[in-house]
């Protein structure tokens, strides 16, 4: 079912009419919006019309500042409106009669308030509805707050908006990826969660935690360990030294 129906005239709606489309598709999903230049399917009556209007969710009827006015295709002499047989009279009358939320959306600062005595009986009602207006030049942005208004509106679209993002607490960490083209050597540091790496080490390299031991470990009083070439020699005293004159500090 489309949630959204999009109700307008060709002439003086047309460019908004696309427009909502492509936002209101792009938030909650191709298949939430009808409009009739993309919307009906090779081989479906016009009757598809109706059908949608009285199922959907939200009417936004499309209003530019001749729409009232509007003269009838067939005959020019008298209004569209006034044509029962008129599409978006008729599309506005079957949301009225289904308990529809309708929404005029007025195109431009010129478009004024919607006057009951003007409107056929039918679809008198409409100027009562809260209208909402936007700007040619602010389109996207005007429809952007448009749909967050719809969503606090229509529970029903709640779940197929695509703005939301679930709550997962703390964000992860990002992956690091470090690449080291220089150094020949060592140890670097990286930020982040990389910490230490080490790169072509050439000697003893502590990376953890605890005491670093670079050969065998030697416990208990009186040891000596020898690395490597030893030319000096080794002087090893036990128990207590006498210290020479003075006291100890």
């Amino acid at each position: 079912m489309h949630e959204i129906f999009v109700n307008y005239r060709t002439k003086g709606g047309k460019e908004v009419a696309y427009a909502c489309d492509r936002v209101l598709s792009a938030r909650f999903g191709r298949d939430s919006v009808f409009l009739a230049g993309n919307s009906i399917e090779p081989g479906e009556t016009m009757d598809v019309l109706l059908r949608t209007a009285r199922r959907c969710h939200v009417l936004l009827v499309l209003i530019d500042e001749e729409w009232v006015d509007a003269p009838d295709r067939k005959q020019p002499e008298r209004r569209a409106l006034d044509n029962p047989k008129d599409w978006v009279r008729r599309e506005i009358e079957e949301a009225l009669s289904s308990g529809v939320l309708l929404v005029p959306v007025f195109i431009g600062r010129r478009v004024e308030q919607l006057d009951p005595r003007r409107l056929p009986r039918s679809i008198a009602e409409l100027a009562e509805c809260q209208y909402t207006r936007v700007e040619l030049r602010t389109l996207d942005e005007d429809l952007g707050h448009l749909c967050d208004r719809l969503v606090r509106r229509v529970p029903a679209l709640t779940p197929l908006d695509g703005s939301t993002r679930p709550e997962t607490g703390a964000p992860a960490e990002p992956e690091t990826t470090v690449r080291n083209d220089h150094q020949s050597g060592g140890i670097g540091q990286v930020g982040g969660s990389v910490g230490t790496y080490v790169n072509t080490a050439h000697g003893p390299v502590h990376t953890g935690d605890g005491d670093q031991v670079n050969g065998p470990q030697i416990n208990g009083d009186g040891t000596n360990y020898v690395a490597g070439n030893n030319e000096g020699g080794i002087r090893q005293g036990f128990g207590t030294r006498t210290p020479r004159g003075g006291s100890e500090r």
